[in-house]
């Protein structure tokens, strides 16, 4: 057997300065690209989301006593969700009030926390036969290829939203540096493709004209974003319609954390979800999402990049991380970073978007194949085809003018409730998707 690899820090142990920053820095770019993506494509603030990120990361270390080096930054499985009701909050017919997405996200952050804990209270076991990986798998799929038509129009229509050559040069030049960063490089290059991607797209973006960068020359160096706060900004409004939006959703972040902990156990050789427990990291998920959603930010989820940046690197120090969030939030205050990420070019997000978004839904098929689900069985087969076409055809169930179930939360619910009601249902533990 191969000798395991020296620990370079341990979670606890303090790095020194230069070290510290480096390793800081390194763990910001692995997060950077994926937590401005998510806010830049649901037309949020860039700014807010780092920011939010770093209060996120800092929280959910406290509430973890310290013990599971891990940041938290801009989930992806809300996209679809937070585009489709601010759509909602435009149209007055609607009867959606303005912040209502913001509501929903801090609904999100307290779903965690009921969920954290009933997992406190009763154990695991329920939630691993809640959420096995034939509904869980395609849940993920859905939220994927649910969002290939945002990606591809982006890397293809101009700001009038017509058909742009221009457009898709630079789309396509985005993706192909991001494949062949992931591919041909290695080390921590290869950890942070999105990132490279934008950067080079961002360039090429320059060189065929389409960024004007004078907005930048003339922002300050210190700003203040955007906020958004409940009762100064807007007036708070619960909705039905909302909460059966985005709430639903909550289940792909939750079996995805659970996914990270087991993974995250294994690469610093300590079982996390036994100490300090799976319900104080869900909770400190929780409540990262809760603070993000009051100052108008994203949901938030733990990053599987930057458990590889660990896994690379072997820093296992909390120091790192809570170091990574504040250069963040530094960065979030900085007008001329905020200015420049508002900046970049809707194709090169796209272009971008192409990969993630495939790659988002290739890890559902993943997690169906590594777990051997058999699509000989009925159900199997059933759940999978239901939950996809539910989910990617938009289908929708409305009762009356404030009450709304559609789309991919419709897909979860009814993915959960087939694979309790049809005969034949077997439990995988969810230690056996992470096992070597």
């Amino acid at each position: 057997m191969e000798k395991e690899k020296k620990i370079v820090l341990g979670v606890n142990e303090k790095p020194k300065p230069l070290q510290w920053l480096l390793l800081s820095i390194q763990h910001l770019f692995a997060m950077f690209g994926a937590t401005v993506l998510v806010p830049t494509l649901t037309g949020m603030s860039p700014a807010i989301a780092l920011i939010t990120s770093g209060i996120g990361t800092i929280t959910f270390i406290i509430v973890t006593r310290g013990k599971v080096p891990s940041y938290v930054g801009s989930s992806f499985a809300f996209i679809n969700p937070i585009i489709t009701v601010k759509a909602l909050e435009l149209d007055p017919a609607s009867g959606v009030a303005p912040g209502s997405f913001l509501i929903g996200c801090f609904l999100v952050g307290l779903f965690y926390a009921v969920v954290a804990l009933v997992i406190n209270r009763v154990g695991t076991n329920w939630l691993m036969k809640l959420l096995p990986p034939v509904v869980v798998g395609p849940v993920i799929m859905v939220i994927g290829l649910g969002l290939a038509s945002t990606a591809v129009g982006m890397a293809t229509n101009n700001t009038t939203g017509e058909y742009d050559l221009t457009y898709v040069c630079v789309g396509l030049v985005t993706l192909a540096i991001t494949i062949i960063t992931a591919i041909f490089t290695r080390g921590f290059l290869s950890v942070i493709p999105v990132l490279v991607g934008i950067i080079g797209g961002y360039v090429f973006s320059i060189i065929m004209g389409i960024v004007d960068l004078q907005p930048v020359k003339d922002a300050s160096w210190v700003a203040l974003p955007p906020f958004q706060i409940p009762f100064v900004h807007y007036e708070p409004d619960f909705s039905w319609r909302v909460f059966l939006l985005i709430v639903p959703v909550a289940i792909v972040p939750i079996a995805e954390h659970i996914g990270h902990q087991l993974v995250l156990s294994k690469v610093i050789g300590k079982d996390l979800i036994k100490d300090p427990g799976l319900d104080r990291s869900l909770f400190g998920d929780g409540l990262a999402t809760m603070f993000a959603s009051l100052l108008g930010g994203p949901p938030n989820t733990t990053y599987g990049e930057n458990i590889g940046v660990l896994a690379i690197t072997r820093a296992f120090s909390i120091y790192v991380f809570i170091g990574a969030a504040i250069l963040a939030m530094m960065f979030g205050f900085c007008g001329k970073i905020a200015m420049l990420l508002s900046t970049i070019p809707s194709p090169v997000m796209g272009g971008v978007s192409i990969l993630l978004f495939g790659i988002i839904a290739s890890s559902g098929l993943r997690m169906l194949v590594e777990n051997k689900v058999d699509f000989a069985r009925k159900r199997n087969l059933i759940i999978s085809s239901v939950i996809l076409v539910i989910g990617i055809g938009g289908a929708a169930i409305h009762v009356g003018e404030s009450f709304s179930l559609e789309g991919m939360a419709l897909a979860s619910i009814i993915g959960v409730i087939l694979n309790q009601v049809l005969p034949g249902k077997q439990v995988v533990d969810f230690k056996e998707m992470f096992k070597d």
